[in-house]
């Protein structure tokens, strides 16, 4: 018998939609079933005009309005780790699974919005990608600006990650060198005629013992850099003195630096040393500045707190577009084997979002009044 294609019920709450997804098997490169089915329930909505670029699937809104924000989840995780299908916790308040957090749960936020708001009063663009959790050139968000960047322009975005339901603005910068160290070969019965390489990493190796990160603050957000070794390697036999030995350096950069800028710190600390760029990718400033972003900081509550690692709210930077981070899930449990997210904070970040696309926050409300939050 044929396998029967999976659907999905949007009109179910938030915590079994988030187990429905968890259920479609959608590790990175393997999206389509999951692809397919969100495709097919988008082009159920009369007010969607749905695109389909791979497996990024994209609905949009198209009432006219002044602005256009997006929402972004990527469909895809990491291998399964013994915990998939989805369960429940003992006391039915946590959904346990694969990509729970990272992040179905916000994904279901976004196909219950989809298809539950008909007339807000900001146009959405729902984007929904594939390969975030693989190498960058995979990415669907990326394949779509360079294919259709016309299907992303907006004034605002929404990256619905994990982030505890707070937002979290902008984004770090990330950098990866490798330091390479040389000395020359020598038998080690006479290791005084050679120059040990791996005994010469330890300069390397000093400079980032006694590195003191910076913790500049941008657009009003304290963010805290690291440099950090995450690999050595030197070494032929173990009767050989080494003539070479290599540490790969990682450099997460606040976003007032340039990737430009973050070299030429990362080539200045190590300058008595080769250093070659093996990858880099820019962070993202928090833009709560922008009036947008502002009215959406204000209508979902809370205080805002910069984003400590690399999202694609980096992507949407580079468009020109401002970006944050906001989503139910906690990111520090993402891709472990106890994934899970707990139950209530999934309709507690829907009813949020509703609010602010509906025009009932603080900014921007139908009638004037705030609507106090948390």
């Amino acid at each position: 018998m044929a396998p029967v294609d999976p659907t999905l019920d949007l009109s179910v709450d938030g915590g079994a939609l988030t187990a429905a997804l968890v259920d479609i098997a959608s590790v990175s490169g393997e999206e389509a079933p999951l692809a397919d089915a969100i495709e097919r329930a988008l082009l159920a909505e009369p007010h969607l005009a749905v695109h389909r670029d791979g497996n990024t699937v994209i609905a949009r809104t198209s009432a006219g309005r002044a602005e256009r924000v997006v929402l972004a989840g990527h469909i895809d995780t990491v291998p399964h780790a013994g915990n998939y299908p989805s369960s429940l916790s003992p006391d039915g308040t946590r959904l346990l699974g694969c990509g729970t957090s990272d992040m179905k749960a916000g994904v279901a936020v976004q196909l219950r919005l989809a298809a539950g708001l008909r007339a807000p009063i900001r146009d959405v663009t729902y984007v929904f990608y594939d390969c975030e959790e693989v190498a960058a050139e995979r990415n669907g968000l990326l394949r779509v600006a360079r294919n259709s960047p016309d299907l992303l322009a907006a004034d605002f975005a929404v990256l619905l990650e994990p982030s505890g339901g707070v937002v979290e603005g902008g984004c770090q910068g990330t950098l990866r060198v490798a330091v390479r160290v040389h000395g020359a070969r020598a038998h080690t019965a006479r290791s005084w005629m050679g120059d040990n390489a791996i005994h010469k990493a330890g300069q390397v190796l000093d400079v980032l013992r006694d590195y003191v990160p910076r913790e500049p603050v941008v657009d009003g957000l304290r963010y805290h850099e690291g440099l950090n070794a995450v690999a050595i390697s030197g070494g032929l036999a173990t009767n050989v003195v080494p003539d070479a030995c290599e540490v790969q350096v990682n450099y997460r950069f606040a976003p007032d630096l340039s990737p430009e800028a973050a070299i030429a710190h990362v080539r200045e600390l190590f300058s008595d040393f080769e250093v070659e760029v093996l990858d880099v990718a820019s962070g993202a400033r928090p833009g709560l500045d922008a009036p947008v972003a502002a009215a959406f900081a204000a209508a979902v509550g809370g205080t805002p707190r910069p984003k400590l690692g690399w999202t694609d709210v980096a992507r949407f930077a580079e468009l020109g577009i401002p970006a944050v981070n906001y989503g139910p899930g906690i990111s520090e449990i993402a891709h472990t084997a106890g994934e899970y997210v707990d139950l209530a904070a999934i309709p507690d970040c829907e009813a949020r979002l509703r609010t602010w696309l509906e025009g009932l926050g603080t900014r921007g409300g139908h009638d004037g009044r705030a609507v106090q939050r948390d």
